[in-house]
């Protein structure tokens, strides 16, 4: 009698627990499934309504007389009928037109095969497939969007000289607060973490005017310098937090052995503390990398990747699916840098390997 209302209790707390965890897994998987279908839609895909959950492979045409020239449709599989998307008689424009908007891409010798086929078939229509591009919108997206390559060249310069200076001046910080007791230094270490309270486009506007004095602005280590302020006070408190964790009977002991203090920091406690470093490398690439209000702020003729596929989508083009070709194009270098640092991610975390 005294169990069932205990086992009556596991039973609610497990079932909370697991419809906890498939609502966050819920919520993380369905927009990078959408974000990654949408980047496969064609343009007619990605404004119809329904929108569709998966891209079509293929897709089927129609094509009869009309009095302009010739009617060209496409089978809508929603509403299960060929829907009519241009009358025209210019070959080109429809071959453009299956290209652009539907992602077919169809060259005009062939359209001439088809309707020599109507003409000479005695056919009132004829039907046909053509096999879609899933790699066209991110082709069409290096094509269209201004300075996108070089931008994302520059992003990775401004990330990588972002890893440097924060972890340059954050992980010598942080071992001076692990390793040395001093007056105000706690307090210190508090107030580093001032600057991360202040939005980030309040401290780009100010830094606007000392870049330019400086001859920085609108340039790579501008921008790496605005991200490193914010970046650093974050190192800090990582690898103060990691090298605290690494007794200091090891470096005692190295140096007894007479390794200098310089030898003891480099074979002993930089090793150990690369985990640590790691995380630090991996949050100050992420924030560095999609950071896109104080790179519009802070650039004119070279901005990063971040701030090209924003425009995408407030430009002439503004094609949904466009700017979610660059957003995963944009997510993919955070993934690479991600995993080949896992191995160190994982050791913070209490494991060896992945």
């Amino acid at each position: 009698m005294n169990k069932n209302p205990i086992k009556l209790g596991k039973l609610v707390r497990r079932t909370i627990f697991y419809l906890f965890i498939v609502t966050l897994a819920v919520s993380i998987i369905l927009p990078v499934f959408f974000l990654v279908s949408l980047s496969f839609l064609s343009t007619r895909e990605s404004y119809s309504f329904p929108l569709p959950l998966l891209p079509s492979l293929k897709t089927e045409y129609s094509l009869t007389h009309s009095d302009r020239g010739y009617l060209l449709s496409v089978y809508d599989k929603f509403d299960k009928e060929y829907q009519t998307v241009l009358d025209t008689a210019e070959l080109e424009k429809m071959s453009v037109y299956m290209k652009n908007q539907i992602g077919t891409p169809y060259s005009i010798p062939k359209i001439e095969e088809r309707i020599a086929e109507l003409e000479n078939g005695g056919k009132d229509t004829i039907f046909f497939s053509v096999r879609k591009n899933l790699l066209l919108n991110y082709t069409t997206f290096f094509q269209i969007t201004r300075d996108a390559v070089p931008a994302l060249l520059r992003s990775l310069q401004i990330a990588g000289l972002t890893i440097l200076i924060s972890l340059s001046i954050g992980s010598m910080a942080g071992y001076a607060f692990a390793r040395y007791v001093f007056a105000g230094r706690d307090v210190l270490k508090f107030s580093v973490l001032f600057v991360r309270m202040f939005p980030g486009v309040a401290i780009a506007l100010h830094m606007a005017i000392i870049l330019a004095n400086m001859g920085f602005y609108d340039k790579p280590i501008g921008l790496a310098l605005v991200y490193s302020v914010g970046s650093i006070a974050l190192t800090v408190w990582i690898t103060a937090s990691v090298f605290m964790g690494i007794p200091e009977s090891l470096e005692e002991a190295a140096q007894v052995f007479g390794a200098t203090k310089w030898q003891t920091f480099l074979r002993v406690t930089f090793p150990l503390a690369l985990p640590g470093l790691a995380a630090a490398a991996m949050y100050t690439f992420l924030g560095a990398w999609t950071e896109t209000v104080s790179a519009i702020l802070l650039t004119q003729f070279n901005p990063t990747f971040s701030v090209v596929v924003y425009q995408s989508l407030l430009g002439a083009v503004g094609n949904v699916n466009l700017t979610a070709a660059g957003g995963l194009v944009l997510a993919i270098p955070s993934l690479i840098f991600t995993f080949f640092i896992r191995k160190y991610i994982q050791q913070m975390w209490g494991g060896m390997t992945i």
